[in-house]
């Protein structure tokens, strides 16, 4: 496929995406972790991302594994093993050459590394696409980044497989814990289109804050879309689980005909096909860690 870049970014793009295509797929090149704005399209299915080496089914040494963090060296790596600040799935490990996989919880001085280079991957998903990691499904999310990385990333939050919009992937647990433990948050901006026009006495009780099941639900901004139609709503949010918009105007009795994530945080859908993939710039890394 032809590659596509976005305005602003100079840097050359390095990684691998491939169109999606029933028959012989032409592959094209996507963007790397720290470059410019270039992308590549999802392909699904295709197979899994490619295990890195040092995941190896016989594992990887533990003090290459600290050291691939980026915390210190191997010699050193083997100090800290000695005196017991290293644990692995919970237990100190004091043992020369132990290995473990990569799905091990390695934890350094109580906090858990990660051997993989921090990775953040945007998808605009299309429709018919469930978000899980699950293997025993059929066309997920998943088969639409899987050649943009080798790093173990996931879907932060989620989109119900007929909703559509941005969704992004890391390894990063700190961004993680930001979209879903902070009591800030990070704002979603979804369009939604209902079956029937919004009241507007609706629309102000979602933005006063309903209760659902006993729950407050509170949005950040619920608005009517300039120059459409009444049943064309933006809403703002910053839950990130998939029911939640479903929820509200189940409670006011609309049905939802769409969903689809516009904005997460500053991330926008500009220059971003839909069931297309861009690897973030630095820039856009650093300003979601602000948020």
């Amino acid at each position: 496929m032809s590659r596509k870049q976005g305005t602003g970014g100079k840097s050359k793009p390095s990684g691998r995406g491939q169109r999606q295509h029933s028959g012989n797929s032409k592959s094209g090149r996507g963007g790397n972790n720290t470059g410019g704005k270039s992308f590549s399209r999802g392909n699904a299915p295709v197979k899994k991302a490619s295990t890195p080496k040092a995941a190896a089914s016989d594992g990887i040494r533990l003090n290459k594994y600290i050291a691939n963090s980026g915390i210190c060296s191997r010699r050193e790596a083997d100090e800290h093993i000695a005196v017991g600040l290293v644990t692995v799935n919970g237990k100190v490990i004091t043992e020369m050459g132990y290995k473990v996989k990569l799905e091990d919880d390695v934890r350094f001085d109580g906090r858990r590394i990660n051997p993989e280079p921090k990775t953040y991957v945007l998808l605009n998903k299309p429709k018919g696409f469930a978000t899980t990691t699950s293997d025993t499904k059929d066309r997920t999310v998943m088969d639409l980044v899987a050649n943009a990385t080798s790093a173990k990333i996931k879907p932060i939050g989620r989109l119900g497989r007929n909703s559509t919009g941005l969704l992004l992937f890391t390894n990063d647990e700190d961004i993680v814990k930001k979209f879903t433990h902070s009591k800030n948050g990070v704002s979603r901006l979804f369009q939604v289109e209902l079956d029937k026009n919004l009241k507007f006495e609706d629309l102000k009780k979602v933005e006063e804050g309903l209760k659902i099941d006993g729950k407050d639900v509170v949005v950040e901004e619920i608005s009517y879309i300039e120059g459409q139609s009444k049943n064309l709503v933006g809403l703002k949010i910053k839950n990130t689980g998939n029911s939640i918009i479903r929820n509200i105007f189940d409670h006011l009795n609309y049905d939802l005909i769409k969903v689809d994530c516009v904005a997460i945080g500053h991330l926008t859908k500009k220059d971003l096909p839909r069931g297309y993939w861009k690897h973030l710039t630095k820039q856009e890394v650093n300003t979601l860690r602000m948020l």
